[in-house]
Formats: structure tokens, sequence, C-alpha cells
């Protein structure tokens, strides 16, 4: 019996050993989760014992630490979570290793070409259709798409010490007009407009000034309106003149689209916050609207709630998608698949999906990787010890054998 314990013995010893040096392997494997084995004795009815065997290896779901890299596409996760992945045939997959990149369709992939999910961006200008179900993200090439000025604001100081000009306006004699701000505009295919507004202060009524609106890109009248100021100098509201609409201190301007460009684009300008002081001089706020030009993709990075975006040649930012993470009620009880990723069981508990920085999903830290958690100076520890179990097992046998030999001696 002494020979079977040893061996057993030997064996748990030398399974011991293959644990600690996969450990020792993957130290330097991004997102590897190191393990431990857990020994069971064995007795089937005997009082003295059998001797030992391998009753689980237990991987160490702690967080490794955070290495930063800078990487667009790296991204390290802390907490509970995991990366979601997928293959082609739709099986699905959990890993804790951020080094994501693009393959040749521009799909997010990690280094194995198992897609990354996450919730899609959709609609102009795109929102995360969060809820949805997760598909796997790309980052398309495609150009953004230009976006035609609907709103607009300025913020005018008007000196109310300048004097009424002499001369009826033309925007060709500066001596007809007593300040002049410039809106750069985009119709709908992303030309842009040169949106010239023009203050005249008006003899009658008092604190009043005439706005004439041009677009000077194709020569077209955008619009007239006047402004209104109290005695304190403070806008009471603006009126249209002709045809231009204006409600409380907002008028729609309009302008004709170029190089084909949809006609009869309306503008919205806010002149909130504008005044009529003793300033010395009319002033102008920095214009504010929500138009731009097309762009090309420039560069993209996936931030810390998991969202990726895209910079454009425009100087515009677009979301792409956003990452998912899952969750379960035993991370230990996942199958180790290889390749740094982990598959469901009954053990595990189905996944739960959900967001970085929300519920027991963890947080995300862009531009960075986890490196294992291999905790390099116990595994040594580990390895000493275990390496004496053996040869303690093996003494065993030794010392059986010197007492078999023995008996078979007698004489």
């Amino acid at each position: 019996m002494s020979f079977s314990q040893a061996v057993s013995g030997l064996g748990a010893a030398s399974s011991n050993l293959d644990v600690i040096g996969n450990n020792i392997a993957n130290s330097a494997t991004a997102g590897f989760k190191s393990s431990t084995i857990a020994f069971a004795d064995m007795y089937a009815g005997s009082k003295v014992g059998l001797g030992t065997k391998v009753a689980a290896v237990i991987q160490n779901f702690n967080d490794g630490s955070t290495t930063t890299t800078s990487r667009g596409l790296d991204v390290a996760l802390s907490g509970n979570g995991f990366f979601r992945m997928a293959d082609q045939s739709g099986a699905v997959y959990y890993s804790r290793n951020g080094q994501f990149t693009l393959d040749a369709e521009r799909n997010l992939v990690n280094t194995q070409g198992l897609n990354v999910t996450g919730y899609p961006a959709s609609g102009t200008p795109p929102t995360i259709q969060t809820g949805a179900n997760p598909v796997a993200l790309s980052i398309p090439a495609t150009q953004m798409q230009a976006r035609a000025t609907a709103n607009a604001s300025l913020v005018a100081n008007l000196n109310s010490t300048d004097q009424v000009p002499a001369v009826a306006f033309d925007a060709s004699k500066i001596d007809s007009y007593n300040g002049k701000s410039t809106i750069t505009t985009f119709d709908s295919q992303g030309n842009d407009h040169q949106l010239d507004l023009y203050f005249v202060k008006a003899s009658t009524p008092a604190n009043t000034w005439n706005v004439h609106a041009l677009d000077s890109t194709t020569g077209g009248n955008a619009g007239e309106f006047k402004m209104a100021f109290d005695e304190n100098g403070t806008m009471t509201g603006i009126t249209g003149v002709g045809t231009t609409v204006a409600t409380g201190t907002s008028v729609t301007l309009t302008i004709n689209g170029s190089n084909g460009a949809a006609a009869n684009q309306n503008i919205t300008l806010s002149m909130l916050n504008s005044m009529q002081q003793n300033t010395g001089a009319t002033t102008f706020g920095n214009p504010t609207q929500d138009g731009y030009a097309p762009g090309d993709l420039t560069s993209y990075a996936i931030n810390d709630d998991g969202t990726i975006t895209g910079t454009y040649s425009n100087q515009k930012t677009q979301l792409l998608g956003q990452i998912v993470l899952a969750s379960f009620s035993n991370s230990e009880g996942l199958k180790s698949e290889g390749n740094n990723v982990w598959s469901e069981t009954n053990a595990s508990g189905q996944a739960a999906i959900g967001l970085a920085n929300t519920g027991t999903y963890g947080s995300l830290i862009a531009g960075a990787l986890e490196s294992s958690n291999v905790d390099m100076s116990q595994e040594l520890v580990n390895m000493i010890v275990a390496q004496r179990n053996y040869q303690a097992n093996a003494q065993t046998i030794k010392t059986q054998d010197q007492i078999l030999n023995t008996l078979v001696n007698l004489r």
C-alpha cells in the first residue's frame, strides 16, 4: 500500500509542478490568471489512507497590475468583468486580455481573431444603441457625412455711444454700418458659407439696431431683423423685417446651398445675452454653430467607458460603438479554452451583460493593459515546496523498497 500512496504523491506533486510551471510560463501574458492546485486525500474504506489525488485546479481572478501602453486599441480591465468575444460561427468566449487590433475588414478583434462585441452606434449624429443585442464591433474608414448648420449663436456687445450712420446701408460701404461679425456655416453638402451680420444703429426708436444678414459666399440676402434694448442696455427682443421670422431672442435666417446643395436652408440664430452698453467699441463674442464639413477618419481610440470614437479631418469626433462586458456569479467555474479566453459552464452560470463602471462589470483604462497576476516570488517558493514533496514521496518508495529487500533476504 505504501507504494501506491507514494505513487499518488508523486503524481500530485508532478501536477502541482505543472500548474506552477504554467503560471511562470505565462507571467508575461496580458490578462492571464494564475492557478493553484487543490488536493484531496483518498481512503476508500482504509483507515490508513490510499494517498492523495488532484481535487481541482482553481484559477485566481484577482486583478493583475495595469501597464500603460498609450496604444489606442489597448484597454485594461479591472474588477469582475470580462470582454465578450465571438468567433465566425457565433460561439461566445470571454477574455481579460485587452490587446485589440483590426482585421482586413476593419473588425475589432483580439490577437487570435475573435471579434470584440458591443453595442452599435447609429443615427445622425450616431448614438449608442444600449440594450441592443451585442454585435461584432468595427471601425469603418467611411467618411463622416457633412451636417448642415441648423443652429448658431452670437453675443453682440453694441456700443451705445455709436453714431447713427449718415448713409443708407450698403455692405460695400464701411461708413454705412457700425459693426460686422461673420459666422461660418455649412450647407447640406458641407460647403461653407460666410454669413455676414452687419449691425446698424437706428435713429428711431431709441435703443434699436438693424441687422442685415448676407451670405457672402453666394451673394444672397439671408434676412433682416431689429434688436431692441431697454434703458439699461438689456435686449428685450428681436423683430423680423419683411419675410424674416423672429421669436424672443432668436431669428430664422435663410441661405441657399451651393454646388447642388439644398436651397432655402433655415438657420436659427440666437442673440441671447447680447447688450447695448457704453463699451467704447462694438465687439462680438466667438460665434458658435452646429454644422460641419465632411471629414476623413484620421484616428480612433477606446475610451474608459468602453465607447469607441473616431477622430476626423474636420476636427470632429464620432461614436463608432461601445464595448460590452460580461460578469458571472462564479468566475472560477469558467472553462479555460486557451488563447486567453474562457467559456461559460453550468458551474459559472450564465453571463450577465452590461457596461463598464456599472454594477459588477468593473472599469476600463484606455491605453493600458492588465498584466498577468502571477506572483513570481510566490511561484518560486511554491516550486521549492512541490519539489520537496516530490522528493519525499520518492524517498517513501525507496524506503519501502529497502524494507521489502530486507524481508526477502531474511534467512
